[in-house]
């Protein structure tokens, strides 16, 4: 696993502490709009998704379309969640800082998103140049094509990329496109993560630098 050409970090839930604060966020908005659901099933339904299926998803559930300023509403109140609260995930410099192989970042997420996340938590300079998103390619996880654009854009075959996950979408995806998977289990259960494709798991970043072979 340590010898990998390039490592491909998820954003949300990998490199900052954000999954928890949005799923917060989405499920309180779910409980205004009558959906009384547990807080893991919001988390198993919506972890790793884009926004848009995200809509479709809270459509499913409330069987019908959502209010119409509902993405700008869970917009403004997630910011406001992590402006308030946001960090980085507890161990992460430390990973970062200690690696051998070249890395990135590759998100579901936005840009803007990433730039304020990764700013917000310090970690923006770290990935200068190497920011993948969702709106890179026509097809977001779980689909390859997120990883394949990151992987071709640094020169790297895909046989050589790991990358590392908290979510069986991403999983999913790093499988199809041909590259090793870490799983990091935050929010999503182990079992999950392996069931999705992960060669491992790990429960914090001191083990994940162990498993990368970082110093």
């Amino acid at each position: 696993m340590c010898s990998a050409s390039l490592v491909i970090f998820d954003c949300d839930g990998v490199l900052v502490d954000s999954e928890h604060l949005s799923l917060s966020v989405l499920h309180g908005m779910l409980i205004e709009m009558g959906v009384d659901i547990p807080f893991e099933e919001a988390v198993d339904r919506f972890i790793g998704t884009t926004l848009p299926k995200c809509v479709e998803g809270v459509a499913a559930l409330l069987g019908r379309t959502p209010p119409s300023d509902f993405s700008t509403q869970f917009a403004t109140r997630t910011k406001a969640a992590f402006t308030a609260a946001l960090r980085s995930t507890p161990g992460i410099e430390g990973v970062l800082s200690s690696m051998h192989a070249p890395f990135c970042v590759a998100s579901n997420g936005n840009r803007a998103k990433l730039n304020f996340t990764l700013g917000h938590t310090g970690l923006l300079p770290l990935f200068s140049g190497r920011i993948f998103t969702a709106e890179d390619v026509e097809r977001p996880k779980p689909a390859p094509d997120l990883f394949l654009h990151a992987a071709r854009s640094l020169n790297v075959p895909p046989a050589q990329v790991l990358v590392v996950e908290d979510t069986p979408i991403g999983i999913s995806a790093a499988r199809a496109a041909g590259m090793l998977a870490i799983g990091f289990a935050a929010l999503t259960s182990p079992q999950r993560l392996h069931e999705a494709g992960a060669q491992v798991v790990v429960r914090d970043m001191r083990e994940l630098q162990l498993m990368l072979g970082a110093r």
